[in-house]
C-alpha cells in the first residue's frame, strides 16, 4: 500500500477553502476510513454524480489533502495529511499550544493514515515537498550531523555517506535510535537507505526498512521525494508517522533558519542534559 503526500508553499488558502465544504469532508473522512480508494469506490459511497465527485477530488488535490496514484489501469486516491500538518504548526501551536496536547492522538491519526490490505507489496509511503534552496544546500541538510538534529526530533544521525557505509542515529547523549546502511548515495540526487528503528521493543520487531529520498532542482527551489518503503502491512506507525514533521521542519529550517517548536518536535534535543 503506498500513500503519496506533498507539502507545497503557501497552500493555507485552499486548504481552508477545501476544508470549508462538507462534502469534501466526507471524501477525506472515506479516504481515512479506507485509503487508496478509485472514483468508482467513491463515487459508489456518495450521492452524487461521477463528474461531481470529480470536481470535489480535484479541489482537494489543488489543496494537496488527496494525493494520487496510478496502479495498472487504477488511478487511487489517497490522504495526505501534510499540508494539515504545515497548518497545524503555523496556526494551532501559534495560537493554542498549551492545550496542543490534547490534540495528540487526533494529529497521529491523520498522520499516520490507515492501511489497505488488498496489497500484496507491503506497506509504502511517500511524501513530497518543494522547499526554496538549492541542491546543495538541501543535499547538506540531509546528510550534515548538526543541521539534521535541527529537524528530526533533536536526534543525530552519524555516517561517511558512502555507498555500502553504516549510519547510525542516536540521541546527544549517545542513546542509539536506529541504525542501518547506505544503499546509494549520489550527492545531490539520490540517497538510499536501509533502516533498522530501536528506539523501543516495539519498533525493533518491526525489521528493516528502506528510506529513499530523492532532489529535483526545480526554478529557484527543489522538488524532495521522500519513500518510506518495504514495511509489512500494518506496520508500528511509530516507524513513519514522523514524516510530516521532520520535513515540516527541514522546510521551516531551509527557508526561514528556525526551528519548529511544537510538541515533540525537538524530543531529543535535550537528552542526557541537565
Amino acid at each position: 500500500m503506498t500513500i503519496r503526500s506533498r507539502i507545497i508553499s503557501g497552500v493555507d488558502d485552499e486548504v481552508f477553502r477545501a476544508l470549508a465544504d462538507p462534502t469534501r469532508r466526507s471524501l477525506l473522512d472515506e479516504l481515512f476510513r479506507e485509503d487508496g480508494q478509485t472514483l468508482s469506490a467513491l463515487e459508489g459511497r456518495f450521492g452524487m454524480t461521477r463528474f461531481g465527485v470529480m470536481k470535489h477530488l480535484k479541489q482537494l488535490e489543488q489543496a494537496g489533502l488527496v494525493v494520487t496514484r496510478r496502479r495498472g489501469r487504477e488511478k487511487l486516491h489517497f490522504l495526505n495529511a501534510v499540508p494539515i500538518r504545515l497548518v497545524h504548526d503555523r496556526w494551532v501551536s501559534k495560537y493554542a499550544e498549551p492545550w496542543t496536547a490534547k490534540l495528540s492522538d487526533l494529529k497521529e491519526r491523520l498522520e499516520a493514515g490507515t492501511t489497505n490490505d488488498n496489497q500484496e507489496d507491503g506497506m509504502e509511503k511517500v511524501f513530497e515537498i518543494y522547499i526554496k534552496t538549492t541542491p546543495e544546500k538541501l543535499w547538506e541538510a540531509i546528510t550534515n550531523t548538526e543541521m539534521r538534529s535541527k529537524y528530526t526530533f533533536g536526534a543525530r544521525i552519524k555516517s561517511d555517506f558512502e555507498n555500502g557505509g553504516d549510519f547510525i542515529q542516536s540521541t546527544p547523549d549517545g542513546s542509539i535510535l536506529g541504525e542501518g546502511k547506505n544503499l546509494e548515495v549520489d550527492p545531490p540526487r539520490k540517497l538510499v537507505q536501509t533502516m533498522n528503528a530501536l528506539w523501543s521493543d516495539d519498533v525493533k520487531k518491526e525489521g528493516t526498512s528502506r528510506i529513499t529520498w530523492e532532489i529535483r532542482p526545480v526554478g529557484d527551489s527543489c522538488h524532495l521525494t521522500v519513500t518510506h518503503d518495504q514495511m509489512r502491512e500494518g506496520a508500528n506507525d511509530q516507524i513513519y508517522g514522523g514524516w510530516p514533521m521532520i520535513l515540516s521542519g527541514l522546510k521551516t529550517l531551509l527557508e526561514t533558519g528556525e526551528l519548529l517548536t511544537t510538541p515533540g518536535s525537538l524530543m531529543y534535543a535535550n537528552a542526557g542534559k541537565r
